[in-house]
């Protein structure tokens, strides 16, 4: 009851920030922040009763999402004091509702996960390195629309909120090249992890991180040398997110719902 109590108050929060947001006020940088502040908070705690039982991480298919949303949001928060990211909250939030909802609603044998040391490090560098990545595919998306609205001279709705197209597409390589960056250490960690525990079946997700990393190594070279960008960028940052999610989210799917 009380993990209820407290989700529903953390989806009420990220429903009011698309409110804010969608309305366009030039004050809701201040009224996002505290509203944000406030979901986090309660879904913190949620997330607290939901997840950790006996010192052990209970990770289950419909409950990793609500987890790593929260993640994105802390992100988001911290990075807003020197980012113009606050606008890419109007796509995290309402799939951070729907996170919620579905982590309340469904349910799916819990994977058991021992906190050592060498495990805990690698799931929080694996879930930081998703988190930066779902931001920069969300900013990625908002820069497609963008485009879209500035091509067609339709300059209604949600771009009047959005800054400049330049903007956009620098925090758009900004959040490509951390996101990276901690996804490669995950990827070291998690060679080291599998050596300790060589009975996981980890194949599937393996090979799909690997080819998100060479999604985003090439994506990233070549707007280092060849000043890729448009939507170029906007195609590698999503096929390198739909690889990495296949990685995690599609070997739990097979494990825990198919099999």
């Amino acid at each position: 009851m009380i993990i209820s109590a407290t989700l529903i108050i953390a989806v009420l929060s990220y429903l009011s920030i698309f409110l804010l947001i969608t309305r366009k006020d030039k004050s809701t940088a201040i009224k996002l922040r505290a509203v944000l502040i406030t979901g986090i908070g309660f879904h913190c705690a949620g997330l607290f009763l939901q997840f950790f039982q006996n010192y052990e991480l209970q990770l289950s298919f419909f409950k990793v999402p609500s987890l790593l949303f929260f993640l994105i949001n802390i992100i988001i928060l911290f990075s807003s004091l020197k980012k113009p990211t606050l606008n890419v909250l109007v796509l995290i939030a309402p799939l951070s509702s729907i996170a919620i909802v579905c982590s309340l609603a469904f349910s799916s044998p819990s994977q058991k996960i021992f906190l050592s040391s060498g495990t805990s490090t690698h799931i929080l560098l694996s879930l930081i390195a998703y988190s930066l990545l779902t931001i920069a595919t969300m900013q990625a998306l908002l820069l497609a629309y963008q485009n879209h609205k500035l091509r067609t001279k339709q300059l209604d709705g949600l771009i009047r909120i959005l800054p400049p197209l330049q903007t956009m597409e620098a925090l758009l390589f900004e959040l490509l090249w951390v996101g990276f960056t901690v996804l490669s250490i995950s990827i070291a960690t998690g060679i080291v992890f599998t050596e300790i525990q060589p009975e996981q079946k980890i194949a599937h997700k393996a090979f799909f991180s690997i080819t998100s990393w060479l999604i985003y190594a090439v994506l990233l070279g070549g707007h280092y040398r060849q000043g890729w960008r448009g939507n170029t960028a906007i195609r590698f940052t999503l096929g390198g997110f739909i690889a990495l999610m296949l990685a995690y989210f599609g070997s739990k799917l097979v494990l825990e719902l198919i099999l």
